[in-house]
């Protein structure tokens, strides 16, 4: 723990420590004052934006206070704020790397790997580069930042109490959810979102906790101002038949689209790792890029939220929506590719409902299309969110909140499972887990694995290994190693490197000749090493099928260091399996 944060979050009194262990109301009313500090962080980033927004492009009440809702922007101004912008992102991006040379763990992974501990410190760094970002115009959302700092927030509070690691899992999805709550003012959504993407399960003993949270930070910025002004979504009227199959296709096709977002982020980043120059200029291009392209249309500016306004009070036509998807999703992939901070939900939703629409255009001659242009837009918002933010309950909630219509469930449930499964079948990550998988972590989830990672092949391996050089011959070696000596024998070539494992059985149930022993060898290319995790073994044991695999020190040198059976890798797997169970019981508590 750093001094600001022991600072700023002293060890609560051993007394209230007692209270909220020990009591699950008092651990809801501990996530309750998480809520309101999620909520307070929430308007203090949005309004901080919008002042730059006024100072920089000049944007009034006339566009509802969004960079989006603009109609025209000075050309010289909007590309001058922009590379400036992306100068500074690129510059204060590099003097962090000097002070962190890690990257901050996000809430997700702070829940899958370290319990749910993350830095206060190092997410206040993210909101200066999200604010940032998004001030100067960069095509994200802050939902991003929100989370960050609210499920950091979660974090401390929750280690100032010393609560047990799920609790303190607990209250990192409740921060987060609270702050997505209070992002779109729409409690529930924001509390399935904790349960959904943060903490990776729903329980009822987490459901009270992240519910209060919830509430308690859509009233913070309902109390101070929404934010944002709510969306006014008109009604969409009811699916007929047909207007149900045209749901499905637009469902399907949406979430192709985003599978090629997603993918064109990827080799955006990929593009810009290979330009040349220094890493700090790379902002500065993208942000040139995207300011040329804001000359076209300020609505690929920022998030979107007036820019969807616009879209469903039919300002839009079907041929300004194709225009308007392409250019948005180019400054999207630009915006992250060259280096701003930022995320892609609210951007999905503006981006879905632009799909939405043109799909149902082209469906409409067919007679298959729903009854109406905003059905459609509902439906292509809830298919592009799902597949790149992974929370299907998310927005299916998101959804009836903001419009009221329980008419229109069933189909925003259509589509968030169809755009899932498109998804998982053929792209198989959400765009969080994504960015996880282009790193080199294997967490596909929140779900708490963390306890895997630590038990590692040389926290269970046995050292003391009985060795032979593989040419010794066969009656030598049943000579030095009579039945009941030994399970093996670890075999080494003349370097002294693995070269496979025999049998002590199988070595006595052969005639005694001169024949090396290496010709019995077995599995000579199946080898273990210390740093991979029991589940990474266990798969091992399965492909090669063996009941026992040498460890080396790496694959290269293959210098024998120990051995690990199968026996004894499962049986620490169930114990540690048990003891995460009674942690999710709340019978175990971190260590003080």
């Amino acid at each position: 723990m750093n001094r600001f944060q022991a600072r700023l979050f002293p060890h609560a009194p051993p007394n209230l420590r007692n209270l909220v262990r020990g009591n699950e109301i008092w651990l809801s009313v501990l996530a309750g004052f998480v809520g309101l500090v999620s909520g307070l962080c929430v308007f203090v980033m949005t309004h901080l934006t919008f002042l730059m927004h006024r100072l920089l492009f000049g944007v009034s009440g006339l566009s509802g206070g969004h960079l989006s809702g603009l109609t025209v922007l000075p050309p010289v101004r909007t590309v001058a704020v922009l590379t400036g912008g992306g100068l500074m992102i690129g510059l204060f991006g590099v003097a962090i790397s000097k002070i962190m040379p890690r990257s901050p763990v996000d809430p997700i992974e702070a829940n899958a790997l370290h319990g749910g501990r993350m830095s206060v410190r190092d997410s206040l760094v993210i909101v200066c580069q999200t604010v940032l970002s998004n001030g100067v115009g960069g095509s994200i959302g802050l939902e991003a930042g929100f989370t960050q700092i609210a499920a950091a927030f979660g974090s401390r509070i929750g280690r100032s109490f010393r609560v047990r690691r799920e609790d303190l899992r607990v209250l990192v999805g409740a921060g987060a959810g609270a702050a997505i709550g209070a992002a779109f003012d729409a409690p529930v959504a924001g509390a399935f979102y904790a349960f959904e993407l943060v903490i990776g399960s729903y329980s009822l003993g987490s459901l009270s906790p992240v519910a209060v949270a919830a509430l308690s930070g859509v009233s913070v910025t309902r109390f101070l101002g929404s934010v944002p002004p709510g969306i006014i979504i008109p009604s969409p009227g009811n699916l007929s038949w047909e207007g149900t199959a045209g749901a499905v296709l637009i469902s399907v096709l949406t979430a192709l689209t985003a599978i090629g977002l997603m993918f064109c982020v990827t080799q955006t980043e990929s593009l810009f790792r290979r330009l040349p120059g220094p890493v700090w200029l790379r902002p500065a291009v993208g942000g040139l890029i995207v300011g040329g392209l804001a000359t076209l249309h300020p609505s690929v500016l920022s998030a979107g939220h007036e820019a969807m306004r616009a879209v469903f009070a039919g300002n839009v036509t079907a041929r300004a929506a194709v225009i308007l998807l392409l250019l948005k999703a180019l400054a999207s992939c630009l915006c992250i590719g060259s280096g701003f901070r930022g995320g892609l939900f609210f951007a999905s939703l503006y981006l879905g409902s632009l799909a939405g629409m043109i799909y149902g255009t082209l469906l409409d001659p067919l007679g298959v299309a729903p009854d109406s242009g905003t059905a459609c837009a509902l439906v292509g918002m809830s298919a592009m969110a799902v597949a790149v933010i992974g929370s299907p309950m998310t927005m299916i909630c998101l959804m009836l909140e903001l419009t009221g219509s329980v008419s229109m469930t069933g189909a925003t449930l259509v589509a968030a499972v169809l755009s899932l499964l498109t998804v998982r079948r053929l792209f198989g990550y959400s765009f969080a887990t994504w960015r996880f998988h282009l790193r080199g972590e294997s967490i596909r989830s929140a779900v708490d694995i963390g306890w895997m990672r630590s038990l590692n092949v040389r926290r269970m391996m046995r050292g003391q290994v009985r060795t032979l050089p593989a040419e010794t011959p066969v009656n030598r070696a049943q000579a030095l190693f009579p039945l009941g000596s030994a399970q093996r024998i670890v075999l080494l070539d003349g370097t002294g490197r693995y070269d496979g494992i025999v049998h002590l059985a199988e070595l006595h149930a052969v005639p005694s000749s001169q024949t090396p022993i290496g010709t019995m060898a077995l599995f000579r290319n199946a080898m273990l090493t210390p740093l991979m995790n029991i589940r990474e073994a266990i798969e091992l044991f399965e492909k090669a099928e063996a009941d026992a695999l040498v460890v080396v020190e790496d694959p290269q040198s293959r210098q024998v260091i120990g051995t690990l059976t199968e026996q004894h890798a499962l049986r620490r797997y169930a114990e540690e399996l048990e003891r995460s169970r009674r942690n999710l019981a709340g019978e175990e508590s971190l260590p003080t």
